[in-house]
């Protein structure tokens, strides 16, 4: 048997194809014994109506896209709840894709979404760039999460990387630590910000910056201290790009037979949730990751039901978490 049809709702509860219509939409002008016959025809046939379809109709299908950079970073999950919990709170439904960190592939997700006519999208992290997002934004209303832009086509939202990277140097340097490395987060969402904001606040207690390759994953981290471990000048604290990242960190300096915070200080950056396993305890920069993604979708709720046409782009702060990763220097690596 194929998928029910309107037709065959309306057929079951004896009415026309329009008055179903009429009882999907939530119509007013429906008797309650006619709503109930539909209704109950629905039921009997697991009907379940074709969104788009109907979203040509009325011109709205109050479905949101919304595309992730890299499902395998927790910081990402944070985020989709704020996203669902705020869609959902204004009627809207999500619908998430990724592009595994891949700009071809990304691209494809972003075609995927606009075909499926989605009212607006949301790209997290994105590394498309700015010519095709802007393209984009011209045909439907778009967001971006941690990615700064002044773009007159699209709204954004993003943490200030920078000074989350200042408050990170800066509570290392309260310890008393001076030998401070940043393993670079590649091509990530905000590491080059997080990278220039270490710098420049290294550069403000004139300390001689300390950055080695890495990317947003544990492989990143922990070739990014495989790499300190090479050199003659071993920090004695080392400001990771995330937090999963940090991760990988913490493996290769056991692997190493290094012991954290009492051999070498470990930040790692985000907050997210598993930051907070007690077996980890990071110390981290917290980005409000639930209002990244309830403000994305607040923004296109200004343009979708507000009518706003001008371009928002909206910097959150970030804040210093202080848990059992960090510790005055000792004798370093």
């Amino acid at each position: 048997m194929g998928r029910p049809t309107i037709h065959d709702v309306a057929k079951r509860a004896g009415v026309s194809k329009s008055l179903v219509s009429l009882v999907m939409q939530e119509s007013p002008y429906v008797s309650d014994e006619r709503r109930a016959a539909v209704l109950q025809a629905v039921e009997d046939l697991n009907y379940r109506p074709n969104a788009m379809a109907r979203g040509l109709v009325q011109q709205r299908s109050h479905v949101l896209g919304v595309m992730l950079s890299n499902l395998h970073n927790p910081f990402f999950a944070d985020v989709v709840t704020g996203i669902e919990a705020a869609a959902l709170e204004r009627g809207y439904r999500a619908f998430f894709n990724t592009g595994v960190r891949v700009r071809e592939r990304e691209a494809l997700a972003l075609e995927t979404l606009l075909q499926l006519q989605a009212d607006g999208l949301i790209l997290a992290g994105t590394l498309l760039d700015m010519k095709t997002i802007n393209k984009a934004g011209k045909a439907v209303p778009i967001a971006l999460i941690s990615r700064a832009t002044r773009s007159q086509h699209v709204d954004s939202v993003a943490c200030d990387e920078r000074l989350g990277a200042k408050i990170a140097v800066d509570h290392l340097i309260s310890f008393g630590h001076t030998r401070i490395a940043h393993i670079d987060g590649g091509r990530g969402a905000g590491a080059k910000r997080r990278r220039k904001g270490y710098e420049a606040a290294m550069a403000a207690h004139g300390l001689e910056s300390t950055v080695t390759a890495g990317s947003y994953t544990e492989e990143g981290g922990a070739g990014g201290v495989r790499e300190l471990l090479a050199t003659d000048q071993h920090p004695t604290a080392i400001f990771a790009p995330n937090d999963l990242a940090a991760l990988g960190c913490l493996q290769a300096l056991s692997d190493a037979g290094r012991s954290v915070p009492d051999d070498v200080s470990l930040m790692g950056y985000d907050n997210a949730w598993l930051a907070g396993l007690r077996h980890i305890s990071l110390t981290t920069i917290d980005q409000p990751r639930h209002e990244l993604g309830a403000t994305a979708v607040e923004l296109l709720m200004e343009r979708l039901e507000g009518g706003r046409k001008d371009s928002r782009h909206i910097v959150l702060e970030p804040s210093l978490v202080v848990r059992t990763t960090t510790a005055p220097p000792a004798r370093g690596l």
